[in-house]
């Protein structure tokens, strides 16, 4: 694949992944509409399998290996949907996954790994324990290493949701993604210069992980070093892969407070009757810091996943 994901490259991803996830629904809310008067369309990747985009780029990237490579199995380091992701892709093509998790990963992310057959090996929390945990995996078991979102592969997947988001709306005055490491936020990013004329693409990440907005504002990767924020899934900073697609493609960062996420996962979960994650709660949490800047506008918002560790919340 290019360097940068093509309009092709994105096409082939969707045709190859389209009998292996789903095409989830786009939900809207006349209550919350009429709250921020504007026209929300939210896309439900919490509906998608392992509950996250994350099944996207992972069954993407498994589909792209030879069958040598498949025979060897994928591995990857990750503590959370990348890892449920990527076991439940190798799951269902029949293949081993191997997997470097930090032993503070939520719960329900270590159990949904587990529970997809993955082979855990915990690690100690940081990015060097981490890469030294996978590079003994790969050693040992030959295994293809597949980043979480550091791969063209992962972000022409990751793409393929914005790309139906267009199909069924077509044109929207906005498009807002959660941005952690920036596969989804990449990826959309292209799908918009592809599939769309006129649509904005602004990614939204915590005040209290906000790398990727002073990466962006400086011209320079910054590491995400202690970050807080309850939104676990976006702790990771840029690869200069994703950080030169964002920097090019997307319009915006906007950075969000805690307390915001707190009442934009609650807001979805008593109007929508749905569940989601902290870190698809961003994209709503925008909004509403910002409610005279997308006032009469349409958004289209990507509910990044599902996985929600309740224990963790009520802590």
């Amino acid at each position: 694949m290019t360097k940068v994901p093509t309009k092709s490259d994105i096409e082939l991803a969707h045709r190859r992944i389209k009998d292996h996830i789903h095409k989830t629904p786009i939900l809207t809310s006349s209550s919350i509409n009429k709250i921020f008067q504007a026209k929300l369309y939210f896309k439900c990747e919490n509906f998608q399998r392992a509950g996250a985009f994350k099944m996207r780029g992972a069954t993407n990237a498994i589909l792209s290996l030879s069958k040598n490579e498949l025979e060897k199995g994928v591995a990857t380091h990750s503590s959370g949907n990348h890892a449920g992701a990527l076991a439940l892709a190798a799951q269902s093509l029949d293949i081993n996954s191997y997997i470097a998790m930090p032993s503070t990963a939520p719960d329900i992310k270590k159990k949904a790994v587990e529970g997809y057959g993955g082979k855990i090996t915990f690690c100690k929390p940081t990015q060097d324990d981490r890469e030294k945990t996978l590079n003994e995996i790969v050693k040992k078991t030959g295994a293809t290493f597949i980043h979480s979102y550091d791969d063209c592969r992962i972000i022409a997947g990751q793409a393929t949701c914005a790309k139906e988001i267009f199909e069924e709306l077509g044109e929207t005055d906005y498009l807002l993604a959660p941005l952690g490491g920036g596969g989804l936020l990449s990826g959309s990013s292209l799908s918009a210069k592809y599939f769309s004329n006129f649509t904005k693409v602004i990614g939204v990440e915590p005040k209290g992980a906000d790398d990727a907005y002073r990466s962006i504002r400086d011209g320079k990767i910054y590491a995400s070093i202690e970050p807080k924020t309850i939104a676990d899934g976006l702790l990771t900073s840029l690869s200069v892969k994703t950080y030169n697609i964002i920097k090019d493609n997307v319009s915006e960062i906007i950075t969000v407070e805690e307390e915001t996420i707190l009442k934009a996962m609650y807001l979805i979960w008593e109007r929508m009757k749905i569940i989601i994650e902290p870190s698809s709660a961003t994209v709503l949490a925008a909004v509403m810091e910002n409610q005279g800047r997308f006032h009469n506008k349409s958004l289209a918002l990507i509910l990044s996943g599902g996985n929600v560790d309740i224990k963790k919340l009520q802590r």
